[in-house]
């Protein structure tokens, strides 16, 4: 509309928290707070706060094949992440409908919660790898999930190093190492290689903190500063800043750590 100021459309494909800390929750709040829309596409519903995970129900394959279409062509969204998809079923479809609507997208391989609660079925990760993985543009994988990818026990910075650039040959796409549960260390460690740049993003340790919903904040803030157009390694650096940011200024909430991943 005349005279109105324009915003970046970025979708989030993820499960819904109803805690509020992680998940679509998590992904709304870090795109509206990096100056970007967020649409939403829910997988499955879970009943969660920062302590455990009660019930994981997810959704059926063509309200979210609806959600996708309705995002895609009414919002014409310019950068796309994933999140929380638990089976395979759910993988097989996303994956076959951003075959054919390509744009940028960060893949976070999420696996298991902060509290231990399984979020991707056993038999759904023949699905990820194959399926989704290679249509990524970015991977974001925690030490576990990079550790589950690469068949390989990751203990040291060298090691995400190493497991970076496999995943970025076997995927073909940029992969973000996070290193932030690697023991021994006294900052939280990242690698990022995309075939040509390698980085190391590091922030001091906040002792002390719940690290519920970190991962999807991360990838939520990388996916909003791809939407507004900014280059990949530019937009990697600004979201290690961004969730630094988030975890040094987070809030309680009624006994629970939240980050500090919206405005005010």
């Amino acid at each position: 509309m005349k005279g109105r100021e324009s915003i970046a459309c970025a979708v989030t494909i993820a499960g819904s928290d109803s805690g509020g800390g992680a998940g679509i929750q998590a992904d709304l709040k870090t795109l509206a707070t990096v100056g970007v829309h967020g649409a939403s596409v829910i997988t499955c519903i879970t009943a969660q706060n920062p302590d455990l995970v009660l019930g994981i129900e997810p959704c059926g394959t063509l309200i979210i094949r609806r959600q996708l279409w309705a995002v895609f062509e009414g919002m014409q969204p310019t950068a796309a992440k994933t999140g929380m998809l638990y089976s395979a079923e759910i993988i097989e479809m996303v994956a076959a409908f951003l075959r054919r609507h390509r744009l940028p997208l960060v893949v976070d391989p999420v696996m298991v919660a902060t509290s231990g609660a399984r979020l991707l079925r056993g038999t759904a990760l023949g699905a990820l790898e194959g399926g989704l993985l290679p249509l990524a543009t970015l991977i974001t994988p925690n030490l576990q999930e990079a550790e589950i990818l690469t068949k390989k026990r990751l203990t040291s910075v060298e090691d995400l190093r190493w497991a970076a650039k496999a995943l970025h040959q076997r995927f073909g796409c940029a992969a973000l190492v996070k290193g932030g549960h690697l023991r021994g260390l006294k900052e939280a460690v990242d690698i990022f290689y995309d075939g040509e740049t390698e980085l190391l993003l590091s922030a001091p340790f906040v002792r002390g903190l719940s690290t519920h919903g970190t991962g999807c904040t991360y990838s939520a803030a990388i996916t909003g500063y791809l939407a507004k157009g900014l280059p990949m390694v530019e937009a990697v650096s600004e979201a290690k800043e961004f969730i630094t940011q988030a975890i040094t200024g987070s809030l309680i909430a009624n006994g629970h750590t939240v980050l500090r991943n919206f405005g005010g």
